[in-house]
């Protein structure tokens, strides 16, 4: 059991039978291997060379803190930078460096639309990110077969990209505050429409408004007190022009009627009388209120009327007994007595006084009636208008917010604006200028020289094999023997020894020679070829 699986691995792998096949085919190996890889070498020295400039761009941050001018234009660098990428590599512009700098020989050579694409594949740009993964600078570099004409597109791609970056910055900058000027003007119409409903509100309603509350309560108790004392003083009236009225009816019943000593039957009773009941007032009021109050004040000009009245008829009493004794001597009296008739002038001119003073009261008292219904009434209204004023003021006071926020939004972005004219805002540096290349990217001779050696191996092992597989001699016992197991039906008892002359043995040594001299020649040759491009690339 072990000698088979023994066989089976001799099977698997026969280090021999291999070795044999070198030996044999080491020519069929080498020479196509040189071959392939001259071929492929010869090609990166036949290839047209190309030249890459490049140069790196720095992402400078604004000069101005943020705290104190924020910028108004896309944070998003990458895609800013996309979208500057895309206007520079558009068509127009392309076109306009291609004829500037004479590229890719005469016009008939190349349509426009293919130079324009040719040249897109022949300008890259690599971004360059920092620890955080912001981008803080970028490649950019253009390949051509001459190398000044590389540095001058990279150049002159490298202007374009500085000033599309200042431009676009600059154009975006402006747009974000000709766009906040137009929303700040829409804000102050209507701001100015809800000032003017507020003005309009507060003109139509003058004394409603919820500010006014305590003033109209103050102006209403005061209307109300007011009231009372002119209620109060035409009572007085009324009572007053009961008592005139009276005293002129008793001065009408008097007239010609006299005591038989001359004085009047009648008048001074009523008088002190009338004295004393408004003695009994000032007395009840004193006990109420001080002296300087209204009512105790009127009252004490009534009494200073009626003891002056009182005085008028004692004096008209003395005077008419004189002039009744006098006239008693000499005839009796006819008619009524003057001086009757004069108290009751007075008394009636006081009685028409009365009447006018009570109009005027009762004239008052409808007017502050009128005028304390009409400030009830504004107490009244006065939630409904809370109301409706809070309605039109939560209206105005939301269009003052949105237009102190596009006001504030509208200076930032003006000053942010400024920033970006005077190119102090975020912009792009040239750290590092495009290159004059010395030596051509393309072909990479030494990568030529590796990839020539694996299409070599890749071609001698295949012509080898073909050699192997198309010969069909037999050269060594194990073939033999497989070969007679197939042709006999039994085992093979003796073996026909090797016949080896001298001519095979020199012929065998040559060949090893050439085998040698060969593997030599190729490797050396590779070698070579590697190490020139190596510093010739």
């Amino acid at each position: 059991m072990a000698d088979e699986v023994e066989q089976v691995k001799s099977e698997d792998f026969d280090l021999r039978h291999y070795v044999g096949i070198v030996r044999r085919r080491h020519l069929f190996f080498l020479v196509p291997l040189l071959v392939g890889w001259l071929i492929v070498w010869g090609l990166s020295w036949v290839l047209p060379p190309r030249y890459r400039s490049s140069t790196l761009i720095l992402v400078e941050q604004p000069t101005m803190p943020k705290d104190y001018v924020m910028p108004n234009v896309n944070d998003d660098l990458q895609e800013r930078l996309q979208s500057i990428t895309q206007q520079i590599l558009s068509r127009t512009r392309l076109l306009r460096v291609i004829e500037q700098l004479h590229l890719y020989g005469e016009a008939g050579e190349k349509s426009p639309d293919a130079k324009v694409e040719t040249m897109r594949k022949q300008i890259e740009i690599e971004l360059v990110r920092d620890g955080s993964n912001h981008i803080s600078a970028f490649n950019l570099s253009y390949s051509s077969r001459d190398p000044k004409i590389a540095q001058q597109v990279t150049n002159a791609l490298t202007n374009m990209f500085i000033n599309e970056n200042l431009e676009v910055r600059q154009k975006q900058s402006e747009g974000t505050t000709t766009f906040l000027e137009k929303q700040l003007d829409a804000a102050r119409v209507t701001l100015a429409e809800q000032e003017q409903k507020v003005r309009l509100f507060k003109a139509q309603h003058v004394g409603e408004m919820p500010g006014q509350l305590a003033t109209n309560l103050q102006i209403l108790s005061g209307l109300q007190a007011q009231l009372q004392n002119e209620e109060d003083s035409l009572n007085g009236a009324k009572q007053q022009h009961v008592y005139l009225q009276s005293l002129a009816d008793q001065y009408r019943a008097m007239q010609g009627r006299t005591n038989p000593d001359g004085t009047m039957a009648a008048g001074l009773p009523a008088i002190d009388k009338e004295l004393d009941k408004l003695q009994a007032q000032l007395a009840d009021l004193n006990t109420r209120y001080t002296d300087g109050h209204p009512d105790v004040i009127k009252l004490k000009e009534k009494i200073a009327r009626t003891e002056k009245m009182r005085d008028d008829v004692l004096a008209s009493m003395k005077s008419k007994g004189q002039s009744a004794k006098a006239a008693s001597d000499s005839a009796p009296a006819e008619g009524a007595d003057p001086s009757q008739t004069s108290l009751l002038v007075q008394v009636q001119s006081q009685l028409r006084a009365n009447q006018i003073e009570t109009a005027n009261r009762e004239h008052s008292i409808a007017a502050l009636k009128a005028k304390i219904e009409d400030y009830q009434a504004r107490l009244n209204q006065e939630p409904v208008r809370e109301q409706q004023l809070a309605d039109l003021t939560r209206g105005y006071d939301q269009s003052k917010a949105s237009y102190d926020d596009l006001l504030k939004k509208k200076n930032e972005s003006a000053m942010a604006t400024s920033m970006e004219l005077l190119q102090q805002g975020e912009r792009f540096r040239i750290l590092d200028p495009p290159s004059f290349p010395q030596r051509p990217v393309y072909p990479n001779r030494l990568k030529f020289c590796g990839m020539g050696l694996g299409v070599g191996l890749a071609l001698g092992v295949l012509v080898a094999a073909a050699f192997e597989v198309l010969d069909d001699r037999l050269h060594d016992e194990k073939e033999l023997k497989n070969e007679l197991k197939k042709l006999l039906p039994v085992e093979v008892v003796a073996e026909i020894p090797a016949i080896v002359n001298d001519s095979d043995v020199e012929n065998a040594r040559r060949r090893n020679w050439l085998g040698w001299a060969t593997a030599g020649v190729v490797f050396s040759t590779i070698l070579i070829g590697s190490a020139v491009s190596y510093f010739y690339r």
